[in-house]
């Protein structure tokens, strides 16, 4: 079976290495490992290191370098507006403290269908209606960070080479603290940092 290791997210996709294409919902974009047929016959299995959600447009990169294009189901949302664009901020910032995955637009919030967040944005002044679209969730700040492959060719290899870049920053600035390779500076605290490096090394010698 063809094997999927890796996400290659929407800008770096490129059309002729696309051979097939996968319609999946928000539930199945998540997940880590799982067997799936795409639209045109073509058999493979997902086999991630970590569940990442797979944006619509994104594709998945199959061990030989080919690609299959996933693209968002249609499926049961709520579709939450308000009056005021800040009536909809705190209806936002209540979704979100409630860790509940939502779609943010310029008018309106797209939720999962849930009866219980349903009354609690209506008791904030919004209008709630059920609709069926393709959910595309915000993604997490974290995870959109820790990307370092911005030609998206990352996903299995997610980690590779950001903890070393770590291990190396904290390296740097241990060595630094230690004060081995201080440069003057003025930061406008009207102290010469040179010299309380340098005072701050005597007293330890």
């Amino acid at each position: 079976m063809n094997r999927a290791t890796a996400i290659v997210r929407r800008p770096a996709v490129k059309a002729e290495r696309v051979v097939d294409t996968l319609t999946l919902d928000h539930e199945a974009r998540q997940k880590r490992r799982v067997a799936l047929t795409a639209e045109g016959g073509l058999e493979l299995l997902v086999d991630l290191d970590k569940a990442t959600l797979i944006d619509d447009g994104d594709a998945l990169k199959l061990e030989d370098g080919r690609l299959v294009q996933v693209k968002a189901a249609a499926e049961d949302l709520l579709e939450i507006r308000a009056e005021s664009p800040l009536r909809l901020l705190k209806a936002a910032w209540h979704i979100g403290n409630r860790h509940t995955p939502a779609e943010i637009t310029v008018e309106a919030l797209y939720i999962e269908a849930d009866h219980v967040l349903a009354e609690m944005v209506r008791g904030q002044g919004c209008s709630v209606t059920p609709v069926k679209r393709p959910f595309r969730p915000e993604r997490g700040a974290y995870e959109t960070a820790c990307e370092h492959d911005h030609h998206g060719h990352q996903a299995h290899g997610h980690g590779h080479g950001h903890g070393h870049d770590h291990a190396h920053e904290h390296a740097h600035a241990s060595h630094d603290h230690h004060g081995h390779d201080h440069h003057d500076h003025d930061c406008g605290c009207g102290h010469d940092h040179h010299d309380h490096a340098r005072d701050h090394r005597h007293a330890h010698k």
